[in-house]
């Protein structure tokens, strides 16, 4: 499926979506915090997406705002995707958890939450996976200072 297929498809299931290409091969697609677990649960199970495969999750400091970006693709009819999510609340950021959808997701959001502090809802296990309980802040926010490690925006 074309991206301007896909395009067509999507926009009809949740209208306030936005698209874009932003150069990319792929179809970008930012939705909002609220639409985000019915998308994604859409996109997987819709028999013409059929995007069975999270290949990347990744957390983003877009200053002022946090968020986190999802590639994702359909080992079915081999088209691919890409979702983002942003909230301007830097103080609790926090996204529905989609490792219900893509079990996968489970590990990627530990490692959000871990340098981004962002939270995933309705995740089962969410806790710090490399650095340790008593580290404090997030190192790969933009604001992040670290004078003992020469980390400093």
């Amino acid at each position: 499926m074309t991206n301007e297929a896909l395009q067509n498809l999507i926009s009809n299931w949740i209208p306030e979506l936005e698209f874009s290409e932003e150069g990319s091969q792929f179809l970008n697609i930012l939705v909002t915090p609220e639409h985000l677990h019915q998308l994604m649960t859409d996109l997987k199970t819709n028999n013409e997406t059929s995007f069975d495969y999270l290949f990347c999750l990744s957390g983003v400091d877009w200053q002022p705002e946090l968020g986190v970006v999802y590639h994702l693709e359909s080992t079915t009819h081999r088209h691919s995707i890409v979702v983002k999510v942003k909230t301007d609340d830097r103080e609790n950021p926090m996204f529905d958890s989609v490792c219900d959808i893509w079990k996968t997701a489970e590990f990627h959001e530990r490692e959000v939450f871990d340098f981004f502090g962002i939270k995933f809802k309705n995740h089962p296990n969410l806790k710090r996976l490399f650095l340790t309980d008593e580290w404090e802040g997030f190192p790969l926010r933009k604001d992040y200072e670290d004078d003992i490690n020469m980390v400093i925006k």
